[in-house]
């Protein structure tokens, strides 16, 4: 009796604890989509290159398609991640910085998180926990509106998204008045980039469990 119980018992409690680990809730939320519903919408698409030239772009926070940090969303710190890129070509004169939720629409477009409009041609990175503009920079719109600082993802429960951090190398400055919200900048980069490129981080809600 005293011997078998004990054996009973963790034959029970491994096979509840094998079922909740194979539960289908669990493995969704442990890869984005197969198909991100605004692919085609984001700004990288929708206001190409004139030439198709690329920029590399990196984080300090996150690798290419690895795990934003929760420090860098909303749900903990909202804390700037630091973004690098090379250089644009020659003829460079400013550039744009577009955040958007792949996964997640709001009025037709991807979720717009953050912009930065007019940096310098002369910088190339913007460093981590960032609370003002470089000189001669500023705040772009987002979803909230415009001039707004970084707003971090905020995954809802389930499935990662994908977070796309957009530069792009313009040949001009965004013109005054500031662009208030996503079309109108859209409108004021095209036919004005040379060379464009991302990196995309994923975003999870706390209840989702790590890789």
């Amino acid at each position: 009796m005293h011997t078998r119980f004990p054996v009973a018992l963790a034959a029970i409690l491994g096979a509840a604890f094998a079922s909740s680990a194979l539960a289908p809730s669990v493995f969704a939320q442990q890869a984005p989509p197969a198909t991100e519903v605004g692919a085609s919408l984001l700004a990288l698409a929708n206001v190409p290159s004139k030439d198709g030239a690329t920029l590399t772009v990196t984080s300090p926070a996150f690798t290419s398609r690895g795990d934003i940090p929760f420090e860098n969303t909303q749900y903990r710190g909202n804390i700037f991640p630091g973004l690098a890129w090379s250089a644009g070509p020659a003829g460079t004169k400013a550039y744009v910085v577009v955040v958007q939720d792949g996964d997640a629409m709001s009025h037709g477009a991807p979720i717009f998180h953050w912009s930065m409009l007019n940096i310098s041609a002369s910088v190339t990175q913007l460093p981590a926990a960032m609370t003002a503009p470089p000189a001669g920079a500023e705040y772009g719109p987002n979803i909230r509106g415009a001039a707004q600082s970084y707003m971090g993802p905020h995954t809802p429960p389930g499935p990662r998204h994908r977070y796309h951090f957009q530069v792009f190398a313009l040949d001009a400055p965004v013109a005054d008045p500031a662009p208030a919200n996503y079309a109108a900048l859209a409108d004021a980069l095209k036919g004005h980039v040379l060379a464009s490129g991302e990196i995309v981080g994923l975003g999870r809600a706390p209840d989702s469990p790590a890789p």
